[in-house]
């Protein structure tokens, strides 16, 4: 029983990490991505789950090197970005064209 109660309460640790990042992402995307991607409803519906998973492979060079053209996005992913990769992964992910999800604000 202690057990069970223990795996119980590690998983709802987990479960509440996991949103404390796809939260945290929501901010970054707002304060670093909204201004030329739109909302992030729009943002995030830009890929599905996996084509957010395949942006973000690798370091994030496919996403990086997408955002070179444009200085501001190219100071921002060549330096900021690489602290904050892993929380908008999780925002975009969550809240893909084909996750069924949407954000509740931005």
């Amino acid at each position: 029983m202690k057990k069970l109660l223990f795996l119980g309460a590690c998983a709802a640790v987990l479960a509440m990490s996991a949103n404390a990042s796809v939260d945290k992402g929501q901010k970054l995307y707002l304060k670093a991505c909204k201004s030329c991607h739109g909302n992030g409803v729009k943002g995030a519906a830009m890929n599905t789950q996996a084509g957010w998973d395949k942006a973000f492979a690798n370091g994030a060079k496919t996403l990086i090197d997408k955002h070179q053209k444009d200085p501001k996005a190219a100071a921002y992913f060549n330096g900021a970005f690489k602290g904050h990769a892993g929380d908008l992964h999780d925002f975009l992910k969550e809240y893909g064209s084909d996750s069924g999800n949407v954000p509740a604000c931005g």
